[in-house]
């Protein structure tokens, strides 16, 4: 199973408390959002994939740029919560501050340098839906969360879009299938 990354730009937020505890914040995913992973073919997050994924991994990293070297804070110590609503995925990040590389990224976020968000996952389920003018949706229905990472480029690298692109043949044959089952239960009804 090949890990994905998915990209968008947020508002991230910085801020200290009376402690001088440091955090970040914002949303690391939006439900119903699509995001064209090359033309004509769209995905987008639905939200009872986060939640069965947040329910089943209770340990989930926060990292940034995906560099698993850099680790911001983890929902199993607690330094990290992520909580599902009706936009997204919201997260509340500390920053330790004895961490220099941590340091550093609160203050490209607070700076505004750095404005992006993304998640690593394994896709577990999805629903392709095919539109009137040609287009695909899939729509992402269950999913393992491995990670949520505040990054510098809020775009599909073209490495992912190559990895993807290749298996949309394997998305689109898979979808022919499952339409051929449902078509022959239909014709013996």
């Amino acid at each position: 199973m090949l890990k994905r990354e998915s990209y968008l730009s947020t508002n991230f937020k910085t801020r200290s408390d009376e402690g001088g505890k440091r955090f970040i914040e914002g949303y690391f995913i939006k439900y119903g959002v699509e995001t064209e992973l090359w033309e004509g073919f769209y995905e987008l997050i639905e939200k009872e994939a986060v939640e069965k994924a947040l329910d089943r991994n209770p340990d989930v990293r926060a990292l940034f740029n995906h560099d698993s070297n850099i680790c911001l804070g983890r929902t199993g110590n607690e330094t990290l919560q992520l909580n599902s609503d009706n936009v997204g995925l919201f997260g509340v990040c500390e920053i330790n501050s004895a961490d220099p590389d941590a340091i550093g990224a609160h203050a490209r976020i607070e700076r505004q340098d750095v404005n992006g968000c993304s998640f690593g996952f394994f896709e577990l389920g999805f629903e392709m839906v095919e539109r009137e003018d040609g287009t695909i949706l899939k729509k992402v229905t269950d999913l393992e969360l491995l990670e949520v990472s505040p990054c510098t480029f809020p775009a599909y690298p073209q490495t992912e879009i190559s990895a993807r692109k290749k298996s949309y043949d394997e998305y689109k044959k898979e979808e022919l299938n499952i339409r051929k089952k449902l078509l022959k239960e239909k014709l013996k009804k």
